[in-house]
């Protein structure tokens, strides 16, 4: 069709008419279109984000069983390492755990002090454990000491020597050369429940 033929007021208006349809097109195509496809591509991106948080949740799902295997060894462990914390009547555990560990050593401990009140550990907060002090007094030569405080301390793991005080001027150290008074503190963990 040859537009140069056609009378110029009938031109116009075709021009007329394809301006219009081109700005009702825009219209659609920014009005509807660039809106629907904005709302397509945040719907896509909240699908990828609800897949990628299924994934994490679908992982988890699977690693369950090696998670409850973990926490069932962890438990083990623990209950293991508990085995020879003080529990039940303190007092006596910590005496008849002295006076069995020491029978292969020349170690006399003939004084022991009340076993002082659970108090909560102050080394780090929420510790789940109590602990409790007992006081012992005795004598023993110098080596056979050392050699029985070392592998005292590596058997209890939970239990510590503390203030350790050796007097070789006694009257009981006097008796026997190279022999020394000793007194220290023995500090051991409670179960909590067992207070």
């Amino acid at each position: 069709m040859n537009f140069s033929k056609l009378p110029k007021e009938k031109r116009n208006r075709l021009v007329l008419v394809a301006l219009l349809a081109l700005i009702v097109m825009a219209g659609l195509y920014f009005g509807l279109i660039q809106s629907q496809t904005g709302s397509l591509e945040r719907l896509a991106q909240k699908k990828d984000a609800a897949a990628q948080k299924l994934k994490g949740v679908g992982d988890a799902i699977r690693q369950t069983d090696r998670i409850k295997a973990e926490v069932d060894e962890v438990r083990a462990t623990l209950a293991s390492t508990e085995s020879d914390i003080a529990s039940g009547d303190l007092y006596a555990w910590v005496i008849n755990s002295l006076r069995q560990f020491k029978a292969p050593y020349r170690v006399d401990i003939p004084q022991y002090s009340q076993l002082s009140t659970p108090v909560d550990v102050n080394l780090l907060p929420g510790f789940p454990y109590k602990q409790a002090t007992l006081t012992v007094a005795g004598t023993a030569r110098f080596h056979e000491l050392g050699q029985f405080l070392a592998d005292f301390e590596n058997r209890f793991p939970h239990v510590r020597l503390v203030n350790l005080t050796l007097d070789a001027n006694s009257p009981s150290a006097a008796a026997e050369p190279e022999t020394l008074s000793f007194k220290l503190d023995i500090v051991t963990l409670v179960k909590s429940n067992a207070s």
